[in-house]
């Protein structure tokens, strides 16, 4: 198992080194591989290549020097997301060997397999936050934290791009409200940032400060042709430069007019002519629908009488009829000792 084995170790710590050169960085997977060689290795490898196995997995991960920066899907940093759901992963499919129970060489080969996967699944996810999380401002100066993968250090990263994100025109008719929105969508996500300011600019080439706050909204309600011209917002940072500037041009437009309605009590010769034709055209689906079913509750309650009614006045002669035959039968048992009186006069008047 000695020479099988070394080559072994050599093969995970070349698997090693890309995929585990961020997620290091993380506490909870220090704590996993401590555990893998206090609780996990004695029963489940022998003894002597305890010490060969984590030296090449430690060394590979804390001597890793090299590793090739691509504008597009690396950068040598990671945020604190992608680091946690790479960890996550490998954590995952560490304890899935773990629990599987399996020993010896087999184990080194389950070890160096996962690790070869996680290597792609993470390069998957630097890639993804490369391209749409690392740096996002299309202008301004985010402050975004990072963790830069060599030394595991987070510190704040400056996204610098031009401070000016363009003018806006802004079109409001008169006696309405003008709102100015100043923030962008990755406004949220950066730190370091401080209050939104709005100014007036003038035609002199000064400014007014109109309002200041974290709110990154002006409001004005019922503007005038006074408020049209042009505006500033700038939003501050900690930093002594401000991370975004953005203009806006705001046109007062002629006020709203609403057309006049008629009375619904007047009645033009134009509406008559159309109610007169709305008179001739046929019934919609749905006034055809409801009507049937009015009609049909109609009948089915006048049949629901009917048969309430039919239903007493059948019940009613039913007990007549039980009456009548319980008294006939009764009186017919009191007549027949009377028939052979009838027959004895009868045959001595003959």
């Amino acid at each position: 198992m000695g020479p099988q084995f070394t080559l072994l170790c050599a093969a995970l710590a070349g698997c090693l080194l890309p995929a585990e050169e961020c997620v290091i960085c993380d506490p909870s997977v220090v704590l996993a591989l401590k555990s893998l060689e206090k609780d996990y290795l004695p029963g489940h490898l022998d003894a002597k290549h305890h010490k060969a196995l984590m030296e090449r997995v430690e060394k590979a991960v804390k001597d890793f020097q090299e590793l090739s920066l691509n504008e597009d899907t690396y950068m040598g940093v990671v945020d604190e997301a992608t680091l946690q759901k790479g960890s996550w992963s490998l954590l995952k499919d560490l304890k899935r060997i773990t629990d599987s129970d399996v020993k010896g060489d087999l184990f080194v080969k389950e070890l160096f397999w996962m690790l070869h996967l996680q290597k792609e699944t993470f390069a998957t996810y630097v890639a993804r936050f490369q391209k749409e999380a690392y740096c996002p401002n299309k202008c301004g100066v985010m402050l975004q934290t990072l963790i830069w993968c060599k030394n595991c250090k987070k510190e704040v990263h400056a996204c610098r791009k031009s401070y000016d994100c363009g003018e806006r025109n802004v079109e409001v008719p008169q006696m309405e409200d003008m709102i100015l929105d100043c923030e962008l969508n990755w406004h949220q996500a950066s730190e370091g940032l401080t209050d939104y300011s709005f100014y007036r600019v003038w035609g002199n080439n000064t400014e007014t400060l109109v309002s200041k706050g974290k709110e990154p909204t002006l409001t004005k309600s019922m503007v005038g042709p006074e408020d049209a011209g042009s505006y500033r917002c700038e939003l501050g940072s900690v930093n002594s430069s401000p991370a975004t500037v953005i203009n806006f041009r705001v046109t007062v437009l002629p006020k709203r007019v609403d057309e006049e309605k008629p009375s619904p009590n007047i009645v033009t010769p134009g509406e008559a002519t159309t109610e007169s034709s709305n008179t001739l055209q046929p019934l919609k689906p749905e006034k055809m629908l409801k009507g049937r079913l009015l009609g049909l509750l109609i009948w089915g309650s006048l049949a629901l009488i009917t048969g309430i009614t039919f239903a007493i006045f059948c019940r009613r002669k039913v007990i007549d009829f039980i009456k009548s035959s319980l008294f006939g039968l009764g009186s017919g048992v009191v007549e027949q000792p009377q028939v052979p009186k009838e027959k004895d006069t009868d045959s001595r008047h003959q």
